[in-house]
Parts: structure tokens; sequence; C-alpha cells
């Protein structure tokens, strides 16, 4: 009777701890660590940082696709959507390519604007010969010459079938095969005035002298930008623009914008190629002169010739470009003696005025 009590009160006090045990679960299971429960989902972080749900079975937000912004150079790939709905697009990245934000948000837009190589940039190209706010820039790029500028007054007459000088930090010369003509220089930039009377062969001309020690390349980047008006005649030839002379070897060079006449000359010689820049294409060409005068005296040297087969009286030339191109085609300028501008007629009576003429080598 004993042991059956004894048994009854184990009995219940295993009960009653059994009891006493289970708050103590139900507790631990709202927290998630009951021994066999699953923790609650807390949710994902999507891509826009934004928190996904909290409660298991809560969808969880990817924040859309992006794209890759698109092949380069091409077209840009679609943004797809952020969080809210609003569109980013990653733009085009390519060269040239602009760059734009797209919407960033609940529909707010944000432009980044153009960036890329040659891309505009406040309404102004930025490359190779392109313009920035409306003048030309890049290799071989200037502002952009006035071609309507008013004719200068005034200015020095230098007359003589031989003369040299310097006005303004350039130098000027003349020569003539015949009674000569006079060279006006204004003091502004390398702007001068040529006239001739029936003078043979006349040659004017203004701008770089150098001292035949150097090579072209070593000047950095040589150029000018004219603009003149012309009256009269040019005799049996005439040639406007750039003219000069290296020594060894003994080169006198010219690169011709314009002429008096209908027809682009040649120089009487052999074509040696082409070159497109500065807007036209320029044929090229070499000829031989056997005992005739030169820098150093009477002596045989080769001439080169650039010929624009479009005329013009205002413009850039890009100087540096023609010596490169002669070069590539075996015709090498020797340590540099002068490059001018030009204004050369072989007989005739006329005048050649350039109101804008400058030089730069930098």
């Amino acid at each position: 009777m004993r042991t059956n009590y004894l048994k009854f009160v184990i009995a219940v006090e295993f009960l009653l701890l059994g009891c006493s045990a289970s708050p103590t679960q139900e507790a631990d299971g709202d927290d998630g660590a009951a021994v066999g429960g699953a923790p609650a989902r807390g949710g994902a972080v999507n891509s826009s940082g934004r928190s996904g749900s909290s409660t298991a079975g809560g969808p969880v937000m990817t924040g859309g696709s992006y794209s890759s912004g698109g092949t380069a150079g091409k077209s840009s790939g679609t943004g797809g959507s952020a969080a809210t709905g609003g569109k980013a697009l990653s733009g085009r990245a390519g060269a040239g390519g602009g760059t734009s934000g797209g919407h960033a948000g609940a529909g707010g837009s944000t432009s980044g604007g153009h960036a890329g190589a040659g891309g505009s940039a406040s309404g102004g190209r930025a490359g190779a010969s392109g313009s920035a706010g409306g003048g030309q820039t890049g290799t071989g790029g200037s502002a952009a010459v006035n071609c309507s500028a008013p004719a200068l007054t005034g200015g020095t007459q230098h007359c003589s079938s031989n003369a040299t000088g310097n006005s303004n930090g350039f130098a000027y010369s003349i020569w003539s095969s015949g009674s000569g003509g006079c060279i006006t220089t204004y003091g502004v930039g390398a702007a001068f005035k040529a006239t001739w009377n029936n003078s043979g062969d006349f040659l004017a001309g203004m701008g770089f002298q150098w001292n035949e020690t150097k090579k072209y390349d070593q000047y950095g980047t040589i150029s000018a930008d004219y603009s003149y008006t012309k009256s009269g005649s040019g005799g049996g030839w005439s040639y406007i623009g750039i003219y000069g002379w290296s020594n060894n070897p003994l080169i006198e060079f010219y690169i011709v914008d314009d002429w008096y006449g209908s027809n682009p000359p040649n120089g009487g010689g052999s074509q040696k190629g082409t070159l497109d820049v500065d807007g036209a294409t320029y044929k090229i060409y070499t000829h031989q002169q056997v005992n005739q005068p030169s820098i150093h005296g009477t002596t045989t040297f080769t001439q080169y010739f650039s010929v624009r087969q479009t005329a013009r009286q205002c413009g850039h030339i890009s100087v540096t470009e023609h010596f490169k191109k002669w070069a590539a085609l075996g015709m090498p300028l020797g340590n540099m003696a002068s490059a001018r501008l030009l204004a050369e007629a072989g007989g005739g009576s006329g005048s050649i005025d350039y109101k804008v003429a400058t030089m730069t080598a930098q």
C-alpha cells in the first residue's frame, strides 16, 4: 500500500513537471528558436537598397533589371524598371557616344549630357578639325578665319628686285627676274600687299625665316590662316599660298591654294599622289630644276607642289600635314630655311592684298 502511494506521488510530480515545461517552449517558439522550428524569414535586400518582406512567404523585390548600356558606339540598351518603376538608362559609352542619366526614382529625370571622344559638348565639337563654340579646332585647326575682314591701310612699302627684312616678328622677302615690284608690310600679323607690273617672275612672301639647323617637326605644328583680295593678272603662271625652302636636300616647295587663270597649275612636274585636308583634295607633284636660282646660288634642285583642286581666297592651311604626306611619298624635306605666305606671278600686272595673315609653329 505504501509502495502504491509512492508510485502515485511520483506520477503526479512527473505530470506537474511536464505541464510547467510547455509555456517555456511556446515562448521560445515565438522567437523562432524551438527545436526543429524554422527561423522566420527576414526578407531579401533588393538591388535598389530597399528591404523585402519580413514574413515567411512575403515577396522578395529584385529592384528591376539594368542593361549593360549597349554595344560601344551603338545605341543604348533598355534600362528596365527600378524599385518604384522609374527607368535607369546606362546610355551609350562608345567613342563619340552620349551618356544619358535617364530617369531616377519615381520618374524624376536626370540628363548626363554628352561625354565621348568626338561627342558634342555645349554645342561645339571637339575632335580632329572639329569646331568648339563655332571655331575650328583639333589637329591643324584654328579659330575660324574672318573672310569678311576689312582691308588694312597704311603700312611700309619696300620696292626692290631682291630684298628681305623683318616686320612684327615675321620675315618678308621679294624677288624678281625682271623689273621688280613692291611689298607693303602692315605690322599686323604676317599681313602684306604685293604689287607687280610686267616683272617677269615676281615673288613676294611673309612668314617664318629659319637657320637651316632643324627639321620641320622640331618646330611643332606649322599652320597658316589667311584672307586676301586680288586684282589684275599673273602672266604665264601664278601661285598663291605657302612657299619656302629646305636644305640638305635643297628643296623649293609650294602649297598652292589659288592662282590667276582658270586651271590649277601643276608646276610642270609629275604627279606623285594626293592629300585630302582642310576641306579639299590637293594633287602632289615634283619637278626638277636645273641650273636655276636658289637660296644657295644657281644650282640644280627639286621642287615640291601641293595644288588645291578648288581655288579659294580665305581659309586655313595645315602646313605640317603636307610635309608629312610628302615624306610618306618619298619626298623628304631637309633642314628648314623658310615657310611664308606667298604671292607669285609670272608676268602680267596686278596685286594681292592680305587683309588677314597669320602663321604659327607650336
